[in-house]
C-alpha cells in the first residue's frame, strides 16, 4: 500500500469454508492467500488471484452489503455467548434463521456434531455393568420442534408458553435425523439412555408417545421437571 510516498505492504489470509454448528465450528481450509496490495488515490489495485473477487461479496467488503451478514455475526455471537439477555431473534434475521433450519446446513452441522459423538462413544472403556448411560436432551436435541417455530417466525416472536405446549401436546415432534442415529448407534454400543428434559411431568405421557413415534423406542429413564419440586431444569 503507498500511503504519502510509503510503501507498505497488506497482507491477506482467507480461510474458505468454514461451517457454525451450536456445539463448534467445521473448518475446512481450502484457500490461503498472501498479496501486497498497491494503493492509489483513485482506490486500490489487486494483483492478486482472481478468487479474491469470489469471497469478496460473501465478506461484504469495500460497501457490498449482504443481507444476512450481521445475523451471522448475531448468530455467532449467541452461540459463543457473547450475546446475552436476548429473548427474541432480531427482526431483520427471520429470514436467515429460516434459510439455515429449513435448509441443508442445518442438517449437515447436525452430522458433524453426532458422527464426533459416535466417535467419542467408541472410543470409551465401557464398564459392561449396566450403568454406561448417555443423557439426551430432548426438545431441540433428540425431538425436533421446527414445525412449531416455522409458523411462529422462527424465534422472531416472543416465547408463547401456551401455544408451544399446545404444540407439545400434539405429540407430532419429528425426530432430529442424527440425534436417532446416535441413538442408534449408542443401544448397540450397549450404552443405556437416559432422557433429561424442562418439559413438566404432566407431558410424560405425551412425550413417551411421542419418543416412540420418532424412532427412540426405549431407554433407562425419562427425567421430567416436577411440577412442584421449583427446580428449573433447561
Amino acid at each position: 500500500m503507498s500511503m504519502g510516498g510509503v510503501s507498505l505492504p497488506l497482507l491477506f489470509f482467507f480461510l474458505a469454508t468454514i461451517s457454525a454448528t451450536s456445539h463448534g465450528f467445521s473448518m475446512d481450509i481450502r484457500h490461503l492467500f498472501l498479496a501486497t496490495i498497491p494503493a492509489t488515490s483513485h482506490g486500490f489495485s489487486m494483483d492478486i488471484p482472481h478468487q479474491i473477487h469470489l469471497l469478496r461479496p460473501k465478506a461484504g467488503s469495500r460497501n457490498n452489503d449482504v443481507p444476512g451478514l450481521s445475523c451471522l455475526s448475531w448468530r455467532l455471537g449467541v452461540e459463543t455467548n457473547n450475546v446475552i439477555g436476548w429473548a427474541t431473534v432480531p427482526e431483520k434475521c427471520a429470514d436467515y434463521v429460516g434459510h439455515y433450519m429449513l435448509g441443508q446446513q442445518y442438517r449437515l452441522d447436525s452430522e458433524v456434531v453426532a458422527n464426533e459423538a459416535i466417535l467419542h462413544a467408541q472410543s470409551l472403556t465401557l464398564a459392561g455393568d449396566g450403568k454406561d448411560i448417555w443423557v439426551f436432551d430432548i426438545d431441540e436435541t433428540s425431538l425436533c420442534n421446527l414445525p412449531y417455530y416455522a409458523k411462529n417466525g422462527f424465534g422472531v416472536k416472543p416465547y408463547n408458553p401456551t401455544m408451544f405446549n399446545e404444540w407439545v401436546n400434539t405429540g407430532k415432534a419429528p425426530p432430529l435425523p442424527e440425534s436417532l442415529k446416535l441413538y442408534k448407534k449408542l443401544l448397540l454400543l450397549g450404552i443405556k439412555i437416559v432422557f433429561l428434559t424442562g418439559r413438566p411431568e404432566d407431558q410424560r405421557n405425551v412425550t413417551e408417545a411421542n419418543l416412540k413415534h420418532a424412532g427412540f423406542n426405549t431407554w433407562e429413564k425419562l427425567i421430567l421437571k416436577r411440577n412442584s419440586s421449583g427446580v428449573q431444569i433447561k
